[in-house]
């Protein structure tokens, strides 16, 4: 909660994993970051969406940045759904600050998310809300 506030407050963004049970809030999360920091939020389900929706959100998040100089929030609903190549695909735009990567997963990060990716993202847990 601690870092969540402090990157709300601050407008610096870092790329996450939010790890938890479905109806916990990853999704109101995200949404939340992008509104704090003032950018872009793009919603993906990596149920539904490939490679191509992903170059397409990197070229509206390249002319954003351009166009205004802000970034774009990704979020990327069940990410561990993507395989590796998918997952890879990410790394440059992560590494660059193009796009802060949100990524929500019930499957435990260390065994479903490439090690790449995760070095790049801070993974939060986040439990059942009561």
């Amino acid at each position: 909660a601690e870092m969540m506030r402090g990157m709300a407050e601050s407008g610096s963004l870092q790329s996450v994993i939010l790890w938890g049970p479905p109806g916990c809030g990853k999704t109101s999360l995200g949404r939340m970051m992008a509104g704090a920091a003032g950018v872009a939020f793009v919603n993906l389900s990596a149920v539904h969406a490939g490679l191509a929706e992903v170059k397409k959100v990197v070229k509206d998040a390249q002319a954003s940045r351009s166009f205004s100089g802000k970034g774009t929030v990704l979020f990327l609903d069940e990410i561990h759904r993507f395989n590796k190549l998918q997952q890879d695909a990410f790394l440059p735009h992560v590494e660059s600050g193009l796009v802060t990567l949100v990524g929500a997963t019930t499957e435990n990060p260390s065994f479903a998310l490439n090690k790449a990716l995760l070095s790049r993202c801070r993974v939060l847990s986040l439990g059942k809300l009561s």
